[in-house]
């Protein structure tokens, strides 16, 4: 199946496997604060803002990295698999599993090493000042 090409998706990462799931990884170009309740998880200059299609589009998805976080976060007994991304362990925060991390992606995803995401029904986003 030949897809067809948009200027958007030139340099979009791509499954070999499945050329029709791939993601976008971009920097976000303001600060980014993560909170649970009142507590401030992370607060970063340097997240990046990943966008994936592939069963579906999926919501784009903030990643801050690991020196960015402003709390202690607690390690889950759980990992997934990605084909695009690699293999993601989970984390908690006050022994409630809060995201994930990819501590070592594929290379193709690199830029996501020891960058943290956090599941949008747990945490509030701020983006901006």
């Amino acid at each position: 199946m030949t897809l067809p090409t948009f200027p958007a998706f030139e340099k979009a990462i791509r499954n070999p496997d499945d050329p029709g799931h791939l993601m976008i990884i971009r920097e976000v170009p303001r600060r980014v604060r993560v909170y649970s309740g009142d507590v401030l998880l992370a607060d970063s200059h340097n997240a990046r803002r990943v966008q994936e299609i592939g069963r579906s589009v999926y919501d784009p998805v903030i990643y801050i990295p690991e020196a960015d976080l402003t709390a202690d976060l607690g390690r889950v007994d759980k990992t997934t698999h990605c084909p695009i991304k690699g293999d993601a362990g989970y984390v908690s925060f006050q022994d409630e599993e809060i995201g994930w991390v990819y501590r070592s992606p594929i290379p193709m995803a690199g830029q996501l090493a020891g960058h943290h995401a956090f599941w949008p029904d747990k945490v509030r986003l701020v983006e901006g000042e």
